[in-house]
């Protein structure tokens, strides 16, 4: 069973070996760079054709002609019909769940007149068109669908395209009917470095986007940050993680459970428990030993724990939620009785789920809130995905004749305080 390190705030050495768990370097080597620069290079060169090529020799399918990528929106419809019906109505279920949540996050405009009639405020409108990047193949996440969509749909954003790779020519119809679910305008064949080029500056067929968002492998992740600034990106995200605090009331197996929830996604997952009980630490232990083996992924998630997994020993309550937040973890759990009263220590987390019935798994389906959440620690100045992604803000000024007349006082002063003479004037001139 894994050999899961085991640390203690009051040891000398915690802060070194927690740092030194929480390490990750998400910067690509050079030969994947120098990989991306080239796609990026050849999609923005030759369009189409680039895209037909990458994709017969990454996918191992040749389109016929670029008309071949599109995937039509009767497609999507069909993916509907042709899936169970028990997935079908998992599939409704999830989206409404996150269309309502997403409800409750738009941005209104926003305006106030002054005293002298000066009007100020701000006025909110939706991106005119947004880029989804989806994995295929064996990765494909029909959650992600929802969880990338929804929220443009409901920011208002008129088109949405997506682009998802089709390994060997194979669609997954899960991913399909997710995207008609989802209000999806547009959808193409297509992954990869490749596609977020495809995104970012349009092609013959690929429409260019204002963002682009959604995860993918380490081709695709520094595609997107290669890109950002030609188009805005969600983020570069790093692998999953899943912190828990525990008051040792909670079933240990369910506490084991939902640290594997996060370790199967791959072997750089991070799973830790933070408890103020070292006897309860030692019976999660037993159940992750017990449990492990009744796994499919039980490699991965043994590696995952292995390397940067931990069982934390605290002083207390408080002193957990001091971990926490210096962990900033994108999941965290509060499995505790009081879990509101912990949850306004917390400061730094990507989603706080809350309460010992409330496993971190409901989340990444069809609780509500958004999936996609900042990892390596980036919740300290991030937030989840939302409606506001999807959103401009602009402000509004509008100034009366004597609201003018007064401001263009102060803009005058500070304006040749700076050298910047035409500034004074053009204020002037309206003050006369």
């Amino acid at each position: 069973m894994p050999d899961i390190a085991r640390l203690s705030t009051a040891d000398a050495d915690f802060a070194a070996r927690l740092d030194a768990l929480l390490a990750w370097e998400s910067v690509s080597d050079r030969d994947v760079q120098r990989t991306v620069d080239d796609i990026i290079a050849a999609v923005r060169s030759r369009g189409d054709a680039a895209l037909m090529e990458y994709t017969a020799r990454f996918d191992r399918w040749q389109p016929e002609h670029a008309a071949a990528l599109a995937l039509p929106a009767a497609r999507l419809a069909q993916a509907v019909e042709l899936i169970p019906v028990a997935q079908r109505d998992a599939l409704a279920a999830a989206a409404a769940r996150v269309r309502a949540y997403a409800e409750h996050q738009k941005l209104q405009d926003w305006s106030y007149r002054e005293a002298d009639g000066t009007l100020l405020g701000q006025k909110v409108t939706p991106l005119d068109r947004v880029g989804l990047y989806v994995p295929g193949g064996k990765a494909a996440y029909p959650s992600s669908v929802l969880m990338n969509a929804i929220p443009a749909k409901v920011a208002g954003v008129p088109e949405l395209v997506m682009v998802v790779p089709t390994p060997d020519g194979e669609l997954n119809e899960l991913v399909l009917a997710a995207a008609h679910i989802a209000g999806v305008d547009k959808a193409f064949a297509v992954g990869g470095a490749q596609a977020v080029a495809a995104l970012a500056y349009g092609t013959e067929s690929v429409p260019a986007c204002d963002k682009i968002v959604g995860p993918g492998n380490i081709y695709v992740a520094t595609a997107k940050r290669a890109v950002f600034g030609q188009v805005g990106i969600d983020m570069v995200a790093g692998p999953s993680e899943i912190l828990i605090l525990c008051d040792a009331a909670t079933d240990p197996d369910w506490i084991a459970m939902d640290l594997f929830s996060q370790a199967e996604h791959d072997e750089d997952a991070q799973a830790m428990l933070v408890a103020w009980d070292a006897a309860y630490l030692d019976r999660v232990a037993a159940s992750i030993d017990r449990l492990l083996p009744t796994l499919e992924r039980w490699e991965i998630i043994a590696t995952a724990l292995k390397e940067r997994g931990a069982l934390v020993l605290a002083r207390d309550m408080d002193d957990a939620a001091a971990v926490a937040n210096r962990i900033a973890p994108e999941h965290l759990e509060l499995s505790v009785e009081d879990p509101e009263a912990l949850a306004a220590k917390i400061r730094n987390a990507g989603a706080i789920f809350m309460g010992r019935h409330t496993a971190e798994a409901l989340g990444d389906y069809c609780a509500g809130p958004n999936h996609v959440l900042p990892t390596s620690g980036t919740a300290r100045f991030s937030s989840p995905l939302g409606v506001y992604d999807f959103q401009k803000r602009s402000s509004l000024i509008m100034a009366s004749p004597a609201g003018s007349a007064q401001l263009a006082k102060t803009a005058s002063v500070l304006a040749r305080g700076e050298g910047l003479t035409a500034h004074a004037r053009s204020a002037e001139y309206r003050s006369e």
